[in-house]
């Protein structure tokens, strides 16, 4: 399998990560009218082949370690279910997240969310596997915090009529931040459990865990949406345009991508979970990017909205490169 062979090809991977992580949501976008449980189902397809070709290519290469499907037969039960449990975790979450966004709008969401996710996935991470200069690691997560906290504040400012911040929101909000940093202890005890198997197949695993849990959880937001838009039946999915389904894969494929290198890169020497799961919940100023630069979203609003911008990338880029070194000092 290739892997990284030092540093500074570990912190590319990381950085890959973070924009894969923060670009898929745009394959959505490709899709106006179709519901996001339905893009759903096309969204776990394509992270499950995602994850079969990039085993059977960048995991089957290389000198290092076990060919991709050597790896999967030397996975040990145990590995498997700490993997697929960590699927389940995030795909619970991910789902529980854009429901939050349409209930209480990014403004509440996304500091509430994303802002636990990474405070919880960092601090759990690293007691996991300890790895990195604790005081640039977490002072670098407090930064990105920040910046997080002002994206938000950008979004509230722009938005006139945002959505009140109903109980609602902000519990599912909170729901899905709690899971979201908790799902990539579960894939770093898995990575960490012997005999090792690589992350090419824990990514296998992983997304198998994301497959099964979609079925349950997909078909009750579809009877049961919590965004309080009536209830979402199959004929919009067969009657959707083919574009859309494509779309759909695409966003769970890019999103793979992210996850496998990620996954790589926390197993590279000085590197850890901690480090590299902080590098890639940077996800979030990607998407902000995307937001501003590409399709406009701040155009005409309040000079106060683009100041707190400036001072996010500020922020963010002060936080990234903090941990950053934080493996080096």
């Amino acid at each position: 399998m290739l892997l990284p062979a030092t540093y500074q090809a570990a912190l590319a991977l990381m950085i890959l990560s973070m924009i894969c992580w923060g670009s898929w949501a745009n394959t959505l976008k490709l899709c106006p009218g179709f519901r996001f449980q339905l893009f759903y189902w096309d969204y776990a397809l394509g992270l499950a082949l995602g994850a079969v070709a990039l085993g059977l290519t960048a995991g089957s290469l290389g000198h290092a370690g076990l060919p991709f499907v050597a790896a999967i037969a030397h996975t040990s039960h145990s590995a498997m279910l700490w993997a697929a449990a960590g699927g389940g975790v995030f795909n619970v979450a991910n789902l529980l997240l854009v429901a939050a966004i349409d209930v209480a709008g990014l403004a509440v969401a996304f500091p509430v969310g994303i802002g636990l996710a990474l405070i919880v996935g960092a601090v759990s991470s690293y007691l996991v596997s300890p790895a990195g200069n604790p005081f640039f690691l977490f002072g670098g997560v407090a930064l990105v915090t920040v910046a997080i906290l002002l994206d938000a504040a950008a979004y509230r400012k722009r938005e006139a009529a945002a959505p009140a911040a109903t109980t609602r929101g902000i519990l599912l909000s909170l729901i899905a931040g709690l899971l979201m940093g908790s799902f990539y202890p579960l894939v770093a005890h898995s990575l960490n459990t012997p005999p090792a198997a690589g992350p090419y197949a824990i990514s296998l695993f992983f997304a198998i865990g994301v497959l099964l849990s979609t079925i349950p959880a997909n078909l009750l937001l579809m009877a049961r949406p919590l965004d309080g838009k009536p209830p979402v039946g199959f004929a919009g999915y067969t009657s959707a345009a083919f574009g859309w389904h494509l779309a759909g894969i695409l966003g769970g494929a890019i999103w793979c991508v992210g996850a496998v290198a990620n996954f790589v890169a926390s197993g590279a020497h000085l590197v850890g979970p901690a480090v590299s799961y902080s590098i890639g919940q940077g996800a979030t100023m990607i998407s902000a990017c995307w937001g501003v630069f590409v399709w406009r979203e701040f155009a005409g609003a309040p000079r106060a909205a683009r100041t707190l911008l400036t001072f996010m990338f500020i922020f963010f880029l002060l936080g990234l490169g903090a941990v950053a070194l934080a493996p080096l000092v």
